[in-house]
């Protein structure tokens, strides 16, 4: 960390040398999707406006197959972009844009439902633990009726690297400390990292202040700036600074999310989140006419 100057000509309000802090924490709703799989609801919808361009993330953990044996069955989607990341499990995907892939351990199944897309989403296994999360992530106004894109990307394949610290990072989106992500999204700029932090140490990311950001701890606790962070919470970070710090009071695994805003207006119902009802009426239509492709 930069020594403090002793004297600064900077104004009140300037970001640039700051740690963001922690705005407020936040404990998921347990519920249940697809056909039953249990989950907890991370970041929920009256959430969607202070973390624009995110509007959804799941988080699912369970040793048990009746908490996620029936899976995700055929269901539409339009409007946004799903980011599946498998901790644990095998799940195979298949969709009408005629893509089909299986999700397993450590990989992200990255999919651009555009215009309209169908898929289902089913565990192939019948025991064992199956453990993930599953991030939404919203599209401009001008690519929501953009054609279906999917992409599989293996664990084997997505880039990490080690810090001096002993912090692993695996680069899902976006880059850090110069190691580029598996995906790259010129409109919202989305940073997504996996962190794995050994008791004591502490690992540093930079942040356009202007970009929403969160923190999801899934293993041991962590702090930023002067907050304790406990398992299974997401600290929604404060826009006021440039750069993120997080430190591992015990050994921690946490999700580090960012993005730059849209500023656009959200409407959503369901598996469709368009920009105006009118547009969300024409995706109900389009659905049941058999028109997403």
């Amino acid at each position: 960390m930069p020594a403090h100057p002793v004297a600064s000509t900077a104004s009140a309000t300037d970001t640039s040398d700051r740690a963001r802090s922690v705005e407020r924490l936040v404990a998921g709703m347990p519920t249940s999707d697809g056909a039953g799989v249990k989950l907890t609801r991370v970041l929920t919808q009256p959430l969607q406006r202070r973390l624009d361009p995110f509007l959804m993330l799941d988080a699912f953990g369970s040793d048990s197959a009746e908490d996620y044996i029936a899976g995700f069955p055929d269901h539409p989607h339009r409007g946004f972009e799903t980011v599946t990341y498998m901790i644990a499990g095998r799940m195979r995907h298949r969709d009408s844009a005629g893509h089909e892939g299986l999700l397993q351990d450590g990989g992200v199944q990255w999919m651009t439902a555009g215009r309209g897309v169908i898929h289902s989403e089913l565990p192939e296994q019948e025991n064992g633990r199956m453990e993930g999360f599953q991030l939404w992530l919203n599209l401009a106004a001008s690519d929501k009726l953009m054609p279906p894109w999917y992409r599989d990307i293996q664990g084997a394949e997505l880039p990490m690297f080690t810090t001096p610290a002993g912090v692993t990072v695996r680069v899902i989106a976006g880059s850090s400390h110069g190691v580029a992500g598996a995906v790259q999204r010129a409109r919202t700029e989305p940073l997504y990292l996996d962190i794995h932090l050994p008791a004591g140490a502490r690992f540093e990311q930079p942040l356009p202040a202007a970009h929403n950001a969160f923190a999801y701890v899934y293993r041991g606790a962590l702090r930023i700036g002067h907050s304790d962070v406990p398992l299974q919470r997401m600290a929604i970070l404060a826009n006021d600074g440039e750069r993120v710090v997080l430190e591992a009071t015990q050994p921690a695994r946490a999700l580090l999310i960012a993005g730059r805003p849209l500023d656009e207006p959200i409407a959503q119902y369901g598996p469709f989140v368009m920009n105006t009802n009118e547009q969300i009426y024409q995706a109900v239509e389009d659905f049941r006419a058999g028109r997403l492709t």
